[in-house]
């Protein structure tokens, strides 16, 4: 396995919580305001690096690998509790480092992350940045704005949905070119960022694609037969299993309850291929684009519209007195803050200053 070359200015370290060990790098004095960073799934702490780095001077900055992935400690996820073990980790941590006000920064699956963290840290929270983040309705297997599912059981999310040959090269470390769809390096230059991009850190970001936990009940996960299309229900274990709609009805429902409520921005690519109405990610989307067989049509299984979700998400956030302002940058896929980075640090930072000045 290659080493991550971590970035002069980012520290690496383990931290022992009353839940797990975690590995976190961190940059900038501890004397500052945290700003705590939550990575996207395949992926580690070390796709931050660089963001991190603009924010150092100003920012006491923490990006931790979350549970099933990186150099944290190997433990199962229990996705029957949907983001739970994740938000009890994350609590463990703030805990730890007794974090009592922070900037709450989360891409992909750590945005996904994020709107149950508002739930639970409320009045800790300074300020919510979302970069690309996933619908609090969950991923796979619903329709609509408000995220109804398409099947009772949620056919179409959770550990089934992963193409196994995406899945075995990911597990075997493949390094190479050698799939035009389903090599990790060709999935991730494709559905990171807008094709044609170039990260200047492809290998060590590659690395920690590779740094996901895999196993039995690891990535990507076990899953049950469905009588629905496209066959496949959600199981009991895993990063993805715990991204289905099934085991997070009360998400969306705990963000918007929460009492107070952080000012909050939302960044995402205009060429976002993840996180869309027309993610290349979703079954139902799949289907329509001919990838997946025997799809049933628009009318028994729709794309999911995750974009459309979001809105409705902070809309309803809004109406309920939260302030949500909102960043859409052209030319731009799935990771702004590697894809255009002075646009995203100018849009988070305004976004900090307007809370300061009020």
């Amino acid at each position: 396995m290659n080493k991550i070359n971590h970035l002069p200015g980012i520290s690496s370290q383990f931290l022992e919580t009353d839940r797990l060990r975690m590995h976190l790098l961190t940059a900038g004095s501890k004397e500052n305001i945290p700003m705590l960073f939550l990575h996207g799934n395949t992926c580690t702490s070390t796709i931050w690096e660089e963001f991190m780095l603009q924010f150092a001077d100003e920012f006491y900055c923490i990006a931790p690998d979350m549970r099933g992935f990186g150099d944290t400690e190997k433990k199962v996820i229990d996705a029957t509790g949907g983001i739970e073990d994740w938000l009890d980790d994350i609590t463990a941590l703030i805990r730890k480092m007794d974090l009592a006000h922070f900037h709450l920064v989360g891409h992909s699956l750590g945005g996904f992350v994020c709107w149950g963290l508002i739930a639970r840290h409320a009045a800790d929270i300074l300020t919510v940045t979302l970069i690309a983040p996933g619908p609090p309705m969950g991923f796979g297997g619903i329709h609509g704005e408000q995220g109804k599912a398409n099947n009772p059981d949620y056919s179409g999310s959770g550990g089934g949905i992963v193409v196994d040959a995406f899945a075995d090269r990911l597990i075997a470390g493949d390094r190479s070119k050698d799939h035009p769809l389903y090599s990790p390096r060709n999935m991730m230059n494709r559905l990171f960022w807008k094709e044609g991009f170039k990260a200047d850190r492809e290998e060590d970001i590659l690395t920690a694609m590779l740094q996901i936990h895999t196993g039995e009940k690891h990535y990507p996960g076990d899953y049950e037969e469905s009588e629905y299309w496209p066959g496949v229900a959600p199981g009991r274990y895993g990063p993805v299993n715990a991204l289905s709609p099934k085991y997070n009805e009360s998400l969306l429902h705990d963000f918007l309850d929460t009492n107070r409520k952080p000012p909050l921005l939302w960044i995402h690519g205009k060429d976002d291929n993840i996180i869309s109405d027309t993610s290349f990610s979703d079954p139902g989307y799949q289907g329509k684009m001919s990838l997946r067989k025997g799809w049933p049509g628009k009318k028994q299984y729709p794309p999911q519209p995750m974009e459309s979700q979001i809105k409705y998400s902070l809309a309803e956030y809004q109406l309920m007195g939260g302030k949500v302002y909102h960043k859409k940058i052209a030319d731009c896929g799935h990771t702004p803050f590697i894809e255009k980075p002075e646009l995203t640090r100018q849009a988070l930072l305004d976004h900090i200053r307007k809370i300061i000045k009020q």
